[in-house]
């Protein structure tokens, strides 16, 4: 089948890469003149697990294109998927002018029956504005041409999303019209082949599914983090506690595991997206408020313990930083607890000697060239003559470290753990003051 894809960032890159992997004629479209120039190249924009090989094998392949011609683009797809960005708009929304620039690009160039596929994260309702931009934008033209519009929202997670598309836990589908429910059930046949992984439902209902999980999981997180918050007033290690909750198979272990704060282009965007959608609606949705209330006091809670140990003075402190990307096997540093954590200590006069195993040129670009941030080679270089040791993101290669050396390099023997990777009892037994998140401190 052919597909074309507007948009060739993370969504549309994966979606693009998984369906060319398949057999699919895919068509990968991008205003970035300079993006799509990479890509033809073989050189992929973004780090994910397994997507350069991907990209690279089906591009050579013929059946992976890139391109800023949009006449190409609209004459090329059955299917036309808008991957575009949906950043947060002033007010928390979720700013729709790239969507609904992508429909009027359609709607502009149709000739023959299309459908149209909402595949980016966007508020209830969308799809009505997708269409009515499309009608609007064809009426200009006196043309009359058939198309639907499909409510496709993705659930990859960042590390893991080309096993996630591939084998995906359920692929939910917003129509309104049997025909195009049989059509993107042969599109997704090659993914649903040992059950049935459809889940077919209205349009609103499927836009409102992708918010609703996004948002569960993030109030399971702040969840988490309120209740380790606690324990640590109460004397109590919430990894204990968090193993006699997860035992119970209503709760489970996902997404119960406490730290310094969710962070990504997701779940701080969708929750305030949908927190916004209940003030327009004159619904007061606390429990959301709460949640990334909790997320923002949460992302400071490293930064605090750092400055009740120093009492306050920073000025003149090295700090040796393990992780920078908001999470493991990404380089996305989008609202990333460690940019909150950096942030605070160069306010108060600090250094910081930082490593990530992919996040480093991200970094780079963010910040620049900065005397109070060296971006290092390897964990072990960040710690020479630290005054302590912060682990920010959970990456493999930190789980296990040597702490002789990792005592040996600092200048004192602390550390601050944002993810509670270490036992507490363990390095306190081997000299270092520790600080974990809800450890009983």
């Amino acid at each position: 089948m052919k597909v074309s894809i507007y948009g060739s960032g993370y969504v549309g890159l994966v979606t693009g890469a998984c369906l060319a992997e398949v057999g699919n004629d895919v068509l990968c479209i991008d205003v970035d003149e300079r993006k799509i120039e990479m890509l033809n190249k073989g050189k992929v924009p973004i780090f994910e697990p397994g997507l350069d090989e991907m990209v690279q094998r089906n591009a050579a392949s013929g059946k992976l294109k890139f391109t800023t011609d949009m006449d190409q683009a609209v004459e090329h797809g059955l299917f036309q998927f808008i991957a575009v960005g949906t950043p947060p708009d002033e007010d928390g929304s979720a700013d729709l002018q790239y969507v609904l620039a992508v429909a009027q690009t359609i709607g502009q160039r149709m000739t023959d029956y299309k459908i149209i596929v909402d595949k980016s994260t966007v508020p209830v309702g969308t799809a009505d504005k997708v269409r009515n931009k499309i009608s609007e934008t064809l009426k200009t033209r006196n043309a009359s041409v058939e198309f639907d519009i499909v409510s496709n929202p993705e659930f990859l997670k960042e590390g893991a999303a080309i096993e996630d598309f591939m084998k995906p836990d359920r692929i939910v589908l917003g129509t309104d019209n049997p025909r195009t429910t049989e059509l993107l059930r042969a599109l997704y046949a090659p993914f649903n082949r040992n059950r049935d992984r459809l889940v077919i439902m209205d349009i609103r209902s499927a836009e409102l599914t992708k918010y609703a999980a996004n948002a569960m999981l993030a109030t399971k997180i702040s969840f988490m983090n309120e209740l380790a918050n606690m324990a640590e007033h109460l004397g109590a290690d919430i990894e204990q506690v968090r193993l006699g909750m997860g035992s119970d198979p209503r709760i489970g272990y996902h997404f119960i595991y406490p730290g310094c704060g969710y962070g990504g282009s997701c779940f701080p965007k969708d929750v305030q997206a949908l927190e916004r959608t209940a003030k327009e609606l004159g619904y007061d949705a606390e429990l959301l408020q709460a949640v990334e209330s909790v997320n923002n006091r949460q992302k400071k809670r490293i930064f605090q313990k750092i400055s009740q140990h120093y009492k306050g003075q920073l000025d003149g402190k090295t700090f040796a930083l393990w992780g920078l990307s908001f999470k493991p096997n990404t380089d996305d540093m989008r609202a990333a607890p460690a940019r909150v954590l950096m942030e605070a200590l160069w306010q108060q006069g600090a250094k910081v000697q930082a490593y990530d195993p992919e996040a480093m040129e991200e970094t780079q670009r963010i910040y620049g060239e900065r005397e109070d941030l060296k971006l290092v080679a390897d964990p072990e270089a960040a710690l020479s003559q630290a005054d302590a040791l912060i682990v920010m993101t959970e990456w493999k290669t930190f789980r296990s470290p040597d702490f002789d050396l990792i005592k040996s390099r600092l200048a004192a023997a602390v550390i601050f753990d944002g993810r509670n990777l270490y036992d507490p009892d363990f390095l306190e037994n081997e000299g270092f003051v520790y600080y974990g998140i809800g450890r009983g401190q």
